[in-house]
């Protein structure tokens, strides 16, 4: 699958992005996944924003970079998404190693915390993330923080 990405900052989304990001965000967290919570948390705005997109022009795979001192004390990577026509495509797999390559080239080799559905933990621990902690609820959802130390 082709895939263009793009990553910026929240100041330089355009308003027809950032409505792409929210109206992937909403289909699948909060309609697919029957999990109703305020989705705008004021994070984006500090966030750099991961977008792939198919040759088409729509948005298939998405996922925020949350800098240190924002969701925790380490770098985060949240709200990673694809639509359901875009799974078992290997979009997902490509959005987080792209997000990972970010972090390494922009951040540093920094510690990776995550809150991941408890579904995903071998999806998350293919990457190296190990789990941290024990499980919980988020949103009705079952999910666990898992952590990545890059070297």
């Amino acid at each position: 699958m082709t895939i263009s990405w793009k990553i910026k900052p929240f100041e330089e989304l355009t308003t027809k992005e950032l409505y792409e990001i929210f109206q992937l965000r909403l289909a699948v967290f909060s309609v697919e996944q029957n999990a109703p919570y305020q989705d705008a948390d004021g994070k984006d705005l500090k966030a750099f924003h991961l977008m792939g997109y198919n040759p088409g022009g729509e948005l298939i795979a998405y996922a925020r970079i949350l800098p240190a001192g924002i969701a925790y004390d380490e770098v985060s990577i949240g709200r990673v998404v694809t639509p359901q026509k875009a799974r078992g495509t290997g979009a997902g797999k490509i959005l987080v190693k792209n997000a990972l390559e970010f972090i390494a080239e922009q951040l540093g080799a920094v510690p990776i915390r995550i809150s991941a559905q408890s579904y995903l933990i071998k999806f998350y621990s293919d990457f190296g993330f190990k789990t941290v902690g024990e499980e919980y609820l988020e949103d009705s959802l079952p999910h666990i923080e898992m952590l990545l130390i890059l070297e």
